[in-house]
């Protein structure tokens, strides 16, 4: 299954109301289950990005509902990327012209 990889930023709502960050990481994933995906790791991480998010997801409609649904409600902003495992990514450059 693809897997997105997203960076998050939290929104000034987002720290406003930080003690509900946990909660919300529990709705998506939630949502990720309901939309047959699943976040396969969560990391809180410290600089540029609050948050790494890694999901797997059937495919990019689903991964960019998953992503606008979440950031619809306010709390972050993400940049989500689509990310190639290393089998995958040896055969794409052993095809290179």
């Amino acid at each position: 299954m693809p897997k997105y990889i997203s960076l998050v930023k939290y929104s000034p709502k987002g720290v406003e109301n930080i003690k509900e960050s946990p909660n919300r990481l529990d709705a998506v994933k939630k949502l990720c289950e309901s939309m047959d995906s699943k976040v396969e790791a969560f990391y809180l991480t410290m600089g540029r990005y609050d948050m790494v998010l890694i999901v797997d997801g059937p495919n990019p409609e689903t991964a960019a509902k998953i992503i606008l649904s979440i950031a619809s409600q306010g709390a972050v902003s993400t940049e989500t990327l689509p990310a190639f495992p290393e089998e995958e990514y040896r055969k794409i450059i052993s095809e290179l012209p």
